[in-house]
């Protein structure tokens, strides 16, 4: 688009906008101008505010189609590409992370939490099996219960996790969870897949586990034998012995 040429002369008008709010010693020189629309152009400027580096002064300036009068539209101070600028804003909940909460530290569901579902709904005739026999969990006392989304988000979470059949621990394990005794199985759908170890001197102790991981704690694990005793070899330098030697 072609550029007005009237308002691209318009440098020191702009520049005088600037002023208005900023020190003479924050404005840099005129890096030209674009234009923006049908009797519309931007000037820029260089910035050199402390703590700004690469970003630049923009003034949109603006006139009637039959006048040659300038008016200042906006005075703006933007990043540039090789400015510092601060990252994107993420909302609290995305930040945080597991482990991040504290003692009074409160952390909400959703509204429209997928993973919950009312107890009463889970009990439809129409319904996965799993989510009736949750349904029944209601008698507890609970408004809301793990929706089949939450348990299977839950399911993928543990089963590829630390406490999951391919962590270091476990392909290294001499027995796999679901025959060691130290295991105790969970109740409902997710009864099938995990359990929770009760070894108190095992690495997962107290955590959910997958039948088929594995530790070294393992209840089927033999006990060793005392150690043989084993005869050293001849010292090949006696420095326990005594020397004797004739006198001349």
């Amino acid at each position: 688009m072609r550029i007005d040429d009237v308002l691209a002369a318009a440098v020191e008008p702009a520049r005088r906008a600037i002023l208005e709010s900023a020190d003479p010693t924050e404005v840099g020189d005129h890096l030209g101008a674009r234009s923006e629309g049908e009797h519309l152009v931007v000037h820029l400027f260089g910035s050199r505010l402390p703590g700004y580096r690469g970003w630049y002064w923009a003034v949109s300036v603006a006139r009637a189609p039959a006048s040659s009068h300038v008016t200042v539209n906006e005075v703006v101070l933007l990043p540039g590409d090789e400015s510092i600028s601060a990252p994107e804003w993420t909302p609290y909940k995305q930040r945080v992370e597991p482990g991040d909460l504290q003692p009074g530290d409160v952390l909400p569901p959703e509204p429209n939490d997928a993973r919950l579902v009312p107890a009463w709904s889970a009990g439809e005739s129409d319904a996965h099996p799993a989510d009736i026999a949750t349904a029944r969990e209601h008698a507890f006392g609970r408004k809301v219960v793990l929706s089949r989304q939450g348990r299977l988000d839950a399911a993928d979470r543990w089963y590829s996790g630390s406490q999951g059949p391919d962590s270091a621990l476990a392909k290294q394990a001499p027995g796999r969870c679901h025959t060691c005794g130290f295991l105790v199985r969970l109740a409902g759908p997710l009864g099938g897949a995990f359990g929770v170890c009760a070894n108190g001197m095992a690495n997962d102790d107290g955590q959910v586990v997958a039948l088929n991981h594995g530790c070294g704690a393992h209840s089927g694990v033999p006990v060793a034998g005392p150690a043989e005793r084993q005869e050293l070899p001849e010292p090949i330098l006696d420095t326990v012995g005594v020397d004797v030697v004739e006198a001349w």
